[in-house]
């Protein structure tokens, strides 16, 4: 039979031949459709490896702690850890449970954007776009936001922040905290979360005007232990400044140097922690 003039001529496909567009087509998304799934299953397994249960473990007992001592706030706020394998995946609370109910089965696994990985419980979207851009573009292993009462009273004032000068635990923090100034309202977009991220740089602790305060640190320990005191330093200039009468702070370089002493004694912070762990 002669083929119609213009129209190529059929070639059936051969065993050894290239195979039809569409079954390419479809080999292509079953490879993609098994990449997910062994993504998947590594998320899962990663998320039950000894190291990070125990990255689990201590997370959920910084957000019980934080509890204990009044520094949470319904069942908003969020406590978060980077996974050191250098994948930029990290642990955070989950949403809707109180701090105090938190345990380490609890704890959700999430990417760099902030996208669920593993873990039973659904995530907030201000945790993702405030924690994963502080994650990646400031540099920090560990992330805690709060709006506890003394530490957020102060972000409303003037100043924006805690004097470093004035109280023995405020001075631990000479050097480490920075204001952010502007409020823009809820954190629900990745700009915004990068505009906070950005407004760090490089400090370990910012106030965040109208709002609350970020604590960051390598170590959950170590960042409880900075959280704790932070309110307590917030809390001693409020009484002060509840007197009526005019503040005496310390010269500067007095308030450098027990920064640097308080940093070279962060034993007292495992301590603090190690107490907790058995009390709590």
């Amino acid at each position: 039979m002669s083929t119609p003039k213009g129209r190529a001529s059929p070639v059936p496909a051969s065993r050894g031949g290239a195979r039809k567009p569409g079954a390419a087509r479809r080999l292509l998304e079953s490879s993609h459709e098994i990449g997910a799934v062994r993504r998947l299953v590594d998320d899962a397994a990663d998320y039950r490896r000894p190291e990070v249960r125990r990255l689990r473990c201590d997370l959920a007992l910084a957000l019980r702690a934080a509890a204990h001592h009044g520094l949470a706030e319904g069942v908003c706020n969020h406590f978060s850890a980077e996974l050191p394998d250098g994948s930029a995946r990290f642990l955070l609370n989950p949403r809707g449970l109180l701090w105090s109910e938190v345990g380490a089965d609890d704890i959700v696994l999430v990417d760099a954007q902030g996208r669920h990985l593993a873990g039973r419980h659904a995530v907030e979207p201000t945790a993702m776009f405030i924690h994963a851009a502080v994650h990646r573009l400031a540099r920090k292993a560990v992330v805690m936001h709060t709006h506890m009462p003394c530490a957020t009273a102060l972000a409303l004032t003037a100043d924006r922040m805690l004097d470093t000068t004035l109280s023995q635990n405020a001075m631990r923090f000479h050097g480490r905290v920075r204001a952010d100034t502007h409020y823009n309202g809820l954190a629900l977009s990745a700009e915004e979360g990068e505009r906070i991220a950005g407004a760090m740089h490089g400090a370990d602790i910012i106030f965040l005007a109208n709002h609350g305060v970020l604590v960051c640190g390598a170590r959950i320990d170590h960042a409880y232990d900075d959280l704790y005191y932070l309110e307590r330093a917030c809390q001693a200039q409020c009484l002060a400044l509840s007197s009526g009468r005019p503040l005496a702070p310390a010269r500067a370089d007095v308030a450098a140097r027990v920064a640097a002493q308080a940093e070279g004694e962060r034993l007292q912070s495992e301590l603090f922690f190690a107490a907790l762990r058995r009390t709590l």
